[in-house]
């Protein structure tokens, strides 16, 4: 069996090889005394990132000249993902203005936005024959707008190109932009509005100490406010040292905020400066998270450990619409 560290360090390879990408990829972490990565248990197994499907997703991406964030965050489903057609494609390039210390993707001063990139993303997703597509995309603190107006163009240009494949959104939370932003990509309507929480409000400080956990569940319930058909997801990431009580709260909270779709996984350590795994969550124990969040109204819940934003999205979309029809009488 391959283990997990050893599947993300070959495509990280690969991807450097690919794209000439410097290896010092968290400059902000250096000084980070390593923390201990425990050995993980038996229920998180993943398979080697290969097949006809992966290779040629992957060829795709790279005549294309995209990112994804499968690759840049070393997502443990890759491989299956991939080799299915599904990749999750990173707009706006590949360095993070922030420095979250669970997050794997590089910290700097990012390049220029491409004007060439929502062309190429539609032209991607149109080539991959995507029912449903996945666009996220790194923190831009140093745009005006955060980049809202490059979602709402690759938004714009995927419906052009592929007016029947659904989208769904991972955005930022433009936390340093004005309000109306945010009306820019709402208004250019997709599916699926995805923003994570990442960890409970207490860890925020040491896990998320650019964002604010209050300022995110905002975003969320605005975009409601603003398209009360927009479908609202947000996720977190157990392990990190948060207890139940707190993972209760966010739910909570986040249904407060009218948020339709939770996704709860494991937190999984990318490199030894980056924050501890405090423990590995059982199955048993993302069951019971499973049957809390709907048990509080979710219209649709995903907690396992190897569960991601977008792991199986198309999937759950599907049943994301079916459920709203249910709920409404509909169906």
């Amino acid at each position: 069996m391959v283990r997990q560290t050893d599947v993300n360090r070959t495509a990280r390879t690969s991807y450097v090889r690919d794209l000439k990408i410097p290896e010092q990829r968290h400059p902000e972490k250096a000084h980070r005394p390593d923390n201990a990565q425990p050995k993980k248990p038996k229920w998180i197994r993943v398979k080697a990132p290969t097949g006809e499907g992966y290779n040629a997703t992957k060829k795709i991406m790279r005549e294309n000249k995209l990112v994804t964030v499968c690759e840049e965050a070393g997502c443990p489903n890759a491989g299956e993902c991939w080799s299915q057609g599904h990749a999750t494609m990173m707009i706006m390039g590949d360095i993070c203005t922030r420095g979250c210390t669970f997050c794997n993707i590089a910290t700097g001063r990012p390049d220029d936005l491409d004007v060439f990139e929502p062309g190429r993303v539609a032209d991607a997703v149109q080539k991959l024959g995507l029912n449903h597509v996945v666009i996220t995309s790194v923190d831009r603190d140093d745009l005006k707008d955060g980049g809202a107006e490059h979602f709402a163009q690759t938004i714009r240009a995927v419906r052009h190109r592929s007016p029947k494949t659904t989208i769904e959104i991972l955005t930022p939370d433009f936390l340093k932009c004005d309000d109306s932003v945010l009306d820019i990509v709402v208004d250019a309507k997709p599916d699926v509005f995805n923003h994570n929480l990442e960890t409970v409000p207490g860890l925020y400080p040491e896990v998320r100490p650019g964002a604010r956990y209050f300022h995110s569940l905002r975003l969320l319930q605005r975009v409601k406010e603003r398209d009360a058909s927009i479908f609202t997801k947000s996720g977190i990431m157990v392990g990190l040292g948060e207890d139940r009580q707190a993972v209760l709260q966010v739910m909570d909270d986040a249904r407060a905020a009218d948020v339709d779709f939770l996704t709860i996984g494991q937190y999984l350590q990318p490199t030894p400066k980056h924050h501890g795994v405090d423990r590995f969550v059982t199955p048993e124990e993302f069951e019971s998270y499973e049957k809390a969040a709907y048990g509080k109204g979710f219209l649709m819940v995903s907690a396992t450990p190897l569960t991601r934003s977008s792991y199986h999205a198309g999937d759950d979309f599907a049943r994301l619409r079916e459920n709203r029809l249910a709920k409404l009488g509909q169906k």
